[in-house]
């Protein structure tokens, strides 16, 4: 008989009653350290007084009104992301996969309206994840993504991660972008070096096409800078948000410059719900904590010391571990053992880590986690890991 849930995830048999920063309570008291953040999205952590406050104080005046009017917690909170990124507009959504929706359609679009209808093939990569709607997983195109769903989207190219010559050949007449996560996330925490980052933007202004990125995972700071892409020192034409932004609350955006979103005119995309009040107010107290310097300066603090400690976890188990990559608090732990064996044995430790691809098990704590947690973050993944070898 099926469950009144329907039962898309294989869930853990745990029940979260409350989370206090980086900790969740369990209904029978116990507590976990929370490596996992929600996949990167309560980047301040579990019930963060200031997120509290702002959602408060908001729903206490108004929680929804209309797109159809003029919401000034939307513009505060647009006016922020634009002022602290290449972004010269921004479209609020409430999640990532509807921000990959608009990310494809205002490709498409710009260059429908710059007289180059033919042109809507979008170009992405092996690994990727852009969300589980139609056109997410078209992009996509595993067949884990894909099976079963019948005609799959057209306009979609996918070349392998990492392999140039594919990547130049698979650009035509009728390319009209190149999708591409800074870092792969659910693709097992693999980050594009910068100098390919580099070389994509020099390729996409050489060949006349869009480059769109996927900030959803590694945005908001999660890196140590507030959009991944700046280690790098280029600019996207279109970029996809979420997760992060919101700290837990549903919210997401796609940031474009002027240029990327001549097509979008009144009429051609629309949200009941995305950036409304109760979000935006939300996402604007994210914002004044996440784009603040000093909080990214200790965030690679932060990042440094949980790398350091990780690479000792390693060095100790090497019949569980082969290595440490990733960047910021964006961290993938290469196993050699079955990820899911290790997600299973944290919950006996107490600590929440999440599983990805590539034999990856990743770690994406909330950013302000502690030092002190850090410390018993890894002595916690220790005893997982013990406990895998002894099984």
């Amino acid at each position: 008989m099926i469950p009144a849930v329907l039962p898309t995830y294989n869930r853990a048999p745990l029940h979260f009653v409350k989370g206090e920063g980086s900790w969740l309570v369990e209904e029978d008291g116990r507590r976990f350290l929370d490596l996992g953040s929600g996949i990167a999205v309560n980047a301040l952590g579990h019930a963060n007084p200031d997120l509290v406050a702002a959602l408060t104080e908001q729903a206490n005046k108004l929680w929804h009104v209309s797109n159809l009017y003029e919401i000034p917690q939307q513009e505060a909170l647009a006016e922020k992301l634009v002022a602290s990124s290449f972004a010269d507009t921004v479209f609020f959504t409430n999640s990532g996969t509807e921000s990959c929706e608009l990310a494809v359609k205002m490709a498409r679009k710009y260059w429908f309206e710059k007289g180059h209808p033919e042109k809507v093939e979008i170009i992405t990569f092996s690994g990727c994840f852009h969300g589980r709607s139609t056109a997410a997983i078209a992009a996509s195109g595993s067949e884990k993504m894909v099976k079963g769903f019948g005609p799959v989207l057209p306009g979609f190219r996918h070349v392998d991660w990492g392999d140039h010559d594919a990547l130049h050949a698979a650009i035509n007449e009728n390319t009209a972008a190149i999708l591409v996560e800074p870092i792969q996330g659910e693709g097992g925490i693999r980050p594009l070096p910068d100098q390919c980052l580099q070389g994509l933007r020099k390729l996409c202004d050489e060949k006349g096409v869009l480059l769109v990125l996927d900030e959803v995972q590694c945005g908001m700071g999660r890196t140590g800078r507030l959009f991944a892409h700046e280690w790098a020192g280029v600019d996207p034409d279109i970029m996809m948000v979420a997760k992060g932004i919101g700290g837990g609350f549903p919210l997401g955006a796609v940031l474009a410059t002027e240029e990327a979103a001549t097509g979008m005119v009144a009429g051609t995309h629309g949200s009941t719900y995305g950036g409304n009040p109760l979000a935006c107010a939300v996402g604007a107290a994210v914002m004044d904590r996440v784009a603040d310097p000093d909080f990214l300066e200790d965030v690679n603090r932060r990042a440094g010391l949980l790398s350091q400690k990780l690479e000792g976890l390693v060095a100790a188990h090497p019949d569980v571990f082969e290595g440490v990559r990733g960047l910021g608090l964006m961290i993938g732990l290469k196993c050699r053992k079955a990820p899911a064996d290790l997600v299973k044995a944290g919950y006996d430790a107490g600590v929440i880590t999440v599983p990805a691809a590539d034999n990856v098990l990743r770690l994406l704590p909330a950013l302000n986690i502690t030092d002190d947690e850090i410390a018993e973050a890894v002595s916690r993944l220790d005893a997982a890991a013990t406990a895998v070898e002894a099984a």
